[in-house]
């Protein structure tokens, strides 16, 4: 792993690597956010003045686009403090370093080895070759999709809230695209109002899918048209995106059809299409257009295994990434066929990448059980309702069946943890705590041991 160096006057040198920049980044970011959300400025007059552990909460949950909150944004929220809000979305969503690395590149500045290869590393990139290259197309497209969006959700939000809707598309365009799942609707309602409008409902599908795919995903796709062929990790990204999607639009409208306060209500085309919008937020984006809390157990129970799973590596999403739970599929697969070697596509997956998707798994299983503990017991909501947060937190959706409000501060802290851990990815904060990180035992030979499974 290259570390990068920082000199300072005593000349003494501090060595971080890229995975404790990444971390120490987000926190930075969410310290400064939490300040700035904290001031009587931020919160809107007549509101009581927002608490630092309040401010703390809203600030981690916008860095890492989760959107889950313990105040309502519009009610509480100043306009300078959802202005805040938004930039915190837009700099968690991106990542700040490569936002950095994208202004210093458009002011002319110098890029060394070490940055460059800081930003391969922010994006999930392959290599740092091209890296700057990447980042101007990736900033670019993202802020066209965020107008373009803006534009087109517009065109229903003027209408209905006057010149202020004009603000809210943008707002709620940008929040879309980066999975964050905050809205300014006012009264913690989302979009509920908007469950028989398809116009805004398809629109926000498209923003978060785009947002999820990924910046890998979205280089390879634009350049398929001059070497017409995908690199395996689009087609992984592509081919489980669209079970995913399918299955979780079948499971939602199977077990909500009925279900007088979700669907039940809706015509059967309008539950076809909020099946399919619950199943596309599910992939971290935060948003409902029906009660969560109002589903059967059920239906908590499919959307918590698809939580988990999440968005693609590199995109605005979190989870456990889809590429990740895509190569535990194919191991599953080739044990079960009597393979030693997992094959995807017709492509050998190599071994330490089956060892790190496991990794990724476990970890993130184990964030989830101890958070879930942690609130059950100091909360004493149902099981369901409990995973249902925790899992929510670590895969940066947004989604709460039992409103994040009503959580004591203990179990506010464990959440703000969680969705932290969840955004920077639990591998990465381990990382980041590994001060050798593997050097001392390099070039040992261990004798092979044996031990039973199954």
């Amino acid at each position: 792993m290259v570390k990068l160096q920082f000199k300072f006057k005593s000349n003494k040198i501090i060595a971080l690597e890229p995975t404790k920049i990444i971390v120490f980044s987000f926190l930075a970011v969410i310290f400064w956010g939490a300040l700035l959300l904290s001031l009587p400025i931020a919160s809107n007059p007549g509101q009581p003045h927002a608490s630092f552990l309040t401010a703390l909460f809203t600030a981690t949950s916008a860095t890492c686009v989760t959107g889950l909150v313990v105040v309502d944004t519009a009610t509480q929220w100043s306009t300078f403090g959802q202005t805040v809000i938004l930039l915190l979305i837009q700099i968690g969503g991106l990542g700040l370093v490569t936002i950095t690395t994208f202004f210093s590149v458009l002011l002319g500045r110098k890029v060394g080895i070490k940055g460059r290869i800081l930003a391969q590393e922010s994006l999930n990139y392959f290599s740092s070759e091209g890296i700057l290259k990447l980042i101007k197309r990736v900033i670019s497209i993202t802020f066209l999709i965020e107008f373009i969006g803006a534009l087109i959700i517009s065109i229903k939000f003027i209408p209905k809230f006057g010149a202020k809707g004009i603000y809210m598309s943008f707002f709620h365009s940008i929040s879309a695209f980066c999975n964050a799942g905050f809205d300014v609707m006012g009264d913690y309602q989302s979009l509920t109002n908007f469950k028989n409008d398809p116009f805004v409902l398809l629109t926000t599908t498209a923003l978060i899918i785009i947002g999820g795919l990924g910046f890998l995903v979205w280089k390879d796709l634009y350049e398929y048209r001059k070497n017409k062929k995908l690199l395996l990790h689009t087609k992984v990204v592509l081919l489980f995106t669209a079970i995913l999607l399918v299955l979780g639009t079948i499971f939602i409208f199977m077990f909500e059809h009925n279900n007088s306060s979700t669907l039940g209500e809706l015509s059967i085309p309008n539950k076809l299409f909020n099946a399919f919008f619950h199943s596309v937020t599910l992939r971290t984006a935060g948003f409902n257009a029906i009660p969560i809390f109002e589903m059967n157990e059920i239906t908590k129970i499919v959307n918590v295994m698809f939580m988990f799973i999440g968005a693609s590596p590199g995109s605005t999403g979190g989870g456990i990434k889809i590429t990740t739970f895509g190569i535990i599929i194919a191991a599953i697969f080739s044990q079960v066929r009597g393979k030693d070697e997992t094959l995807i596509f017709k492509y050998k997956i190599p071994h330490n990448l089956v060892i790190k998707a496991l990794s990724i798994i476990g970890l993130g299983s184990i964030i989830v059980i101890i958070v879930t503990t942690i609130v059950l017991a100091i909360s004493g909501f149902s099981f369901i309702d409990t995973l249902y947060e925790a899992t929510s937190a670590f895969a940066t959706v947004g989604l709460s069946s039992f409103g994040t409000p009503n959580l004591p501060v203990a179990s506010k802290i464990a959440i703000m943890i969680t969705m932290f851990l969840g955004r920077v990815g639990p591998l990465t904060f381990a990382l980041s705590l590994s001060l050798k990180n593997g050097r001392k035992n390099e070039g040992k030979i261990y004798p092979e041991g044996k031990i039973v499974v199954g």
